[in-house]
Order: structure tokens, then C-alpha cells, then sequence
């Protein structure tokens, strides 16, 4: 797999900077947004999950219907359902979209909102049983024989689901964390490993620390690498940052009781999950990282995932991109503050810059080889 991008998926027009002006399922602008990504060049989209959404499963089983080519990535958290069962529903999505169903096993970064569901498992029980699910969902998918399964958190007995999903031998698992237990279950289960937008050198430390545990729960690779960015674009370097400017006094804003309110962590409290205390660190080292790295929109929202931005041209912002390349990161996550103008945008002008640059750069990487 040479380099793939991962967009949004949305069922409001909603973001940190933007109000939402209907009820939480608009199905035009849903179809919309999926349609914008696959329009523009991009790979995959993802179905975002939280305790009060709606139905991410759901919702993208309505964008298959929409859309021909791109993939469609589905949130899940193992606490919502059991391993059997989403298996054949996610499954039955894979029928349904031609193939193109990927899920994201979320294991739950916040405990008020995985006790909104119920769920009232310690953080390191959690991971065990993301483990568990992602084993079952595996054999699950694979398997045309009954069998058992006798663990921590599930239980059962000579369990066989007729229908297996469209893709062989299955579709891609995904997951993200940034704590000891997750590195440890990602690095052995999962397809992909998502991580959010560090500096290259906290970047190239997390790699190294999957690399370990991959190789430590016997695998001969490790997942593909994802990271998920901001992008902040603009035709001059300082058109770009006055852009990046307004942003964040749009966020600022927000907080103050306008558009987005309710969705940032609290800045005064410490952050659970590991994650965000790794982004916090990047904030208190500087703003701005790198090629292009900006951190403040993390500081001010209290390190929230996926709140680090890439600012710049297109140019400057597919070079960025493309040091983290370097360092190995082969998919990557992006996500502009005005959803649908950012999505055309990014596909528009900075993919075509970084798909051309892999290209290149791998033919002369074979070129070498052979010489």
C-alpha cells in the first residue's frame, strides 16, 4: 500500500466552530459530505461514534447506497454489542456496501461517556476486552466451523454466522491509544494503528514502541500506521496562518457559549486518557512544531483528540505530510474545522501533491534497488 486518506463522515453540518442549525441527522447533507470525499480523491471516510449520536453502523449503511468507491469506516465500542452479533452485522454491512466496510474498535477514552452506555469497566479491563472482541470478530469472519470461546469478558459455546463479510478473508480492523495497554493490543491485533498528530519525534518514539510490541506478540510487521491532523489551508503561508488565527478565536468563541459549545474537555482538568496528556506535552514544548505542526488548538481545548493542526499552503502541508511518510505513517487522517468546504479542499490540493511525491519517491526507491 503505497499512502491513503481517511476523511470525516457527518450527519449535521456541526463542529467546534460551526453551529448546528437542524436536528442531528440530516441525511442531504450526509450524503453530501460522502460524496464530497469521494469526489475529491479520498480513500475512506469515518463513522464517528459517541454515546448520544446517532447509529454510526446505521448511517453508513445509508452512504453505501450513495456511493460507489470509497470505503466506510465504522466506529464501534465492544461495550455496545456482543462479538457475535456485531459480526454479523458488520458483515451484512459489508454485503450491503460491495465490500467496502472497515470498522474502528474504539475503547473508550471517557468514562463518563462509556457510563452513559453502562459500561463502568476500569481503562486497562477495557483494552482486555478490546482484545478479546477483535479475536472473536476474527474467527467470526473467517471461520466456517463452530467454535468456542472461553475468556475474561466473553463467553459462549460452538457459535458459527452463516453470512461472512464480501471482502477475503475479512475486512481491516483498526484501533487507536497511546497508553502501555494499548500499545500492547493494538500492536497484536490490530490491521491499523491510528494515532493523533504529534511532533515527529514524539511520532517516530510511539512507532518504535509498536514496532516492540508487535514484535513481542510474535508478528513479523506491524499494523499500518494512521495519524489524524487539522488541516489549515490557504493559497500564502500568511494568509494561511491569519486563517489559522481566525479558527482559533471562532474555538474561543465557542466556548463562550456561541457555535460548538459542549464539545471541548474542560481545560482545567487532566485528561484520562493517555493520548491527550501525550498532546498536552507537545503544547507546554510550543506552538508550533516541525514543517508546520500547530498546537493551539489543543492547548485551548484541553488536549481533545485529533486537535493538532498542519498549517500552510498546500505545498507546505503535503511536505509536513510527507515527513511523517518518512517515518512510516501510511494513512492519513484529516479533518478541516469547516467540514465540507475543508474536505474539497484538502482532496483538491494537497492529495494529488502527496500521492504524486510517493509515487515518485518510490520508483526511485526501485530504481536503487536494482541498480
Amino acid at each position: 500500500m503505497a499512502v491513503e486518506f481517511l476523511g470525516i463522515a457527518g450527519t449535521n453540518p456541526a463542529s467546534e466552530v460551526t453551529p448546528r442549525t437542524g436536528g442531528p441527522l440530516d441525511l442531504e447533507y450526509t450524503s453530501k459530505l460522502a460524496r464530497a470525499h469521494e469526489d475529491n480523491g479520498w480513500d475512506r471516510i469515518l463513522f464517528a461514534y459517541h454515546s448520544g449520536s446517532p447509529d454510526p453502523s446505521t448511517v453508513a449503511a445509508y452512504v453505501a447506497t450513495r456511493t460507489e468507491r470509497i470505503n466506510l469506516v465504522v466506529a464501534h465500542r465492544p461495550n455496545v454489542a456482543y462479538p457475535t452479533l456485531t459480526a454479523k452485522t458488520f458483515a451484512t454491512l459489508d454485503h450491503i456496501s460491495d465490500g467496502r466496510f472497515e470498522v474502528h474498535v474504539i475503547t473508550g477514552g471517557s468514562t463518563a461517556d462509556q457510563a452513559a452506555e453502562g459500561d463502568f469497566l476500569a481503562k486497562d479491563d477495557r483494552y482486555g476486552r478490546t482484545r478479546e472482541f477483535i479475536q472473536i470478530l476474527k474467527q467470526a469472519w473467517t471461520s466456517d466451523e463452530r467454535f468456542d470461546f472461553a475468556g475474561q469478558h466473553y463467553q459462549f459455546e460452538q457459535s458459527v454466522a452463516d453470512i461472512k463479510p464480501l471482502q477475503q478473508p475479512r475486512p481491516r480492523i483498526s484501533f487507536g491509544g497511546s497508553s502501555a495497554a494499548a500499545y500492547a493490543v493494538g500492536a497484536a491485533e490490530a490491521d491499523i494503528f491510528a494515532l493523533w498528530g504529534e511532533p515527529l519525534a514524539g511520532t517516530k518514539e510511539q512507532l518504535a514502541t509498536i514496532d516492540a510490541e508487535a514484535a513481542k506478540a510474535g508478528r513479523s510487521d506491524r499494523p499500518t500506521i494512521q495519524i489524524a491532523f487539522r488541516p489549515i489551508l490557504a493559497p500564502t503561508e500568511e494568509l494561511a496562518w491569519a486563517k489559522a488565527e481566525s479558527i482559533l478565536g471562532r474555538i474561543k468563541d465557542a466556548q463562550a457559549g456561541g457555535p460548538g459549545k459542549g464539545r471541548f474537555r474542560d481545560p482545567s482538568k487532566t485528561p484520562e486518557n493517555a493520548g491527550s496528556r501525550r498532546l498536552l506535552a507537545a503544547v507546554e514544548a510550543g506552538e508550533r512544531h516541525d514543517r508546520a505542526l500547530w498546537t493551539a488548538p489543543t492547548g485551548l481545548t484541553g488536549g481533545g483528540g485529533n486537535s493538532t493542526a498542519l498549517v500552510g499552503t498546500p505545498e507546505t502541508v503535503a511536505a509536513a505530510l510527507l515527513d511523517y511518510y518518512d517515518l512510516g505513517v501510511r494513512i492519513f487522517s484529516a479533518r478541516g474545522y469547516d467540514i465540507y468546504d475543508d474536505a474539497i479542499d484538502f482532496g483538491r490540493y494537497v492529495i494529488p501533491l502527496v500521492r504524486e511525491e510517493v509515487v515518485r519517491r518510490e520508483a526511485h526507491n526501485r530504481q536503487e534497488l536494482a541498480s
